[in-house]
C-alpha cells in the first residue's frame, strides 16, 4: 500500500513538473527573471509556512539541525535561479532535459557520500549521459568556441538539485518535508531581496501572469517539490533521481503542445542520450 501510495504521488510530482516548464517560459515572457524568481520564493514560502501553522509542524530547535536547513535551503535557492535564468534564453523542453541529469550527478556523489556501488553498467550510462550533454551544450562546429551559457546555467542547476538531494539524504532525512521544503524556499527569498532592492520588483497586473506564478509557486514549488522532499525521505536517492527522467520527456511534449516548440535533430540525438545514460544507471 505504501509503495502504491508513494508512486501515485511521483505521477502527481511528474505531471506538475513537466507541465511546469512550459508554464515558466510564459511567466518569463511577462517580467523580468529576478522578479519572476523573487515571486516564486515569497508566494510559495507564504503559502508553506501558513500550511507549518496549521500542521503545527515542529521546527528544528537545536543549533546544529537550523544551520544545516540553511545550507540546504543556500544550495536549493542557487539552483533554481541558476535555472530559471537558464530557462530565459532556452527552450523549455531543453532545459528540462538539461535540469534532468540531476540524476547523473546524485548517482556519482551517491557512491562516496552515501555509499552506494558502482558497476560497469552503472558508469557507462553517466559516460553516456553527460555526452549528450555535450551535445546540447554546443550551438556551433567547435566544441571550444560555441560553449553556451545559458546549457551552463540549467547544468549547474542539475548539480546543485544533485548536490541537495545527497545533502539532504545523509544530514537531514529525519526533517519533516514541510518545514524542510519552507526553509529551502525561505532562503531563496533572503537571498534575492538585495538583489530585488537594486533592481526593482515588477508585478504585471495581469490574470494571466498571476495564474502562472500561481501555478509554478503554489504546485510546483510548494505541493511538487514537498511531495519531492517526502518520496526521497522514504525511497532511495539513485532509483527515485533517475526514475524522475519521465519529466523531461513529458516537458517536450508540454513545449510542443502549450508553446509550439519545435525539437532540432541534435536536441533530440543528445537528449535520447542524456536519457538512456539515466535509464542506464537506474536499471543496471
Amino acid at each position: 500500500m505504501k509503495r502504491l501510495r508513494n508512486w501515485l504521488l511521483f505521477s502527481i510530482v511528474v505531471l506538475i513538473w513537466s507541465s511546469n516548464w512550459s508554464v515558466m517560459k510564459m511567466g518569463l515572457s511577462y517580467v523580468d527573471p529576478w522578479s519572476f524568481i523573487y515571486h516564486r520564493f515569497l508566494l510559495s514560502t507564504t503559502a508553506l509556512s501558513l500550511l507549518l501553522f496549521i500542521l503545527k509542524r515542529r521546527i528544528p530547535a537545536d543549533k546544529r539541525g537550523l544551520v544545516r536547513l540553511f545550507i540546504l535551503g543556500l544550495i536549493t535557492s542557487i539552483g533554481i535561479t541558476s535555472t530559471s535564468l537558464g530557462l530565459v534564453y532556452e527552450k523549455s523542453g531543453v532545459s528540462a532535459i538539461l535540469t534532468y541529469t540531476q540524476p547523473l550527478f546524485v548517482f556519482c556523489m551517491a557512491i562516496p557520500f552515501l555509499g552506494e556501488k558502482m558497476n560497469i553498467g552503472r558508469a557507462l550510462g553517466v559516460l553516456i549521459g553527460f555526452l549528450g550533454v555535450m551535445i546540447l551544450s554546443t550551438r556551433g562546429d567547435s566544441f571550444i568556441d560555441s560553449l553556451d551559457f545559458p546549457v551552463f546555467l540549467l547544468v549547474a542547476g542539475a548539480f546543485l538539485w544533485a548536490t541537495a538531494i545527497i545533502y539532504y539524504k545523509k544530514f537531514l532525512s529525519h526533517i519533516d518535508p514541510t518545514v524542510a521544503n519552507t526553509f529551502q524556499l525561505g532562503v531563496g527569498v533572503v537571498l534575492l531581496t538585495p538583489v530585488i532592492a537594486l533592481k526593482g520588483l515588477a508585478f504585471p497586473p495581469s490574470l494571466d501572469y498571476i495564474a502562472v506564478i500561481l501555478y509554478t509557486s503554489i504546485c510546483a514549488q510548494g505541493v511538487a517539490l514537498t511531495l519531492w522532499v517526502l518520496l526521497l525521505r522514504e525511497e532511495e536517492a539513485t532509483v527515485l533521481s533517475s526514475s524522475s527522467f519521465m519529466v523531461p520527456v513529458a516537458a517536450i511534449i508540454f513545449g510542443w503542445l502549450i508553446l509550439g516548440e519545435t525539437v532540432e535533430p541534435k536536441v533530440l540525438f543528445g537528449s535520447a542520450l542524456i536519457l538512456a545514460g539515466v535509464y542506464m544507471v537506474n536499471k543496471v
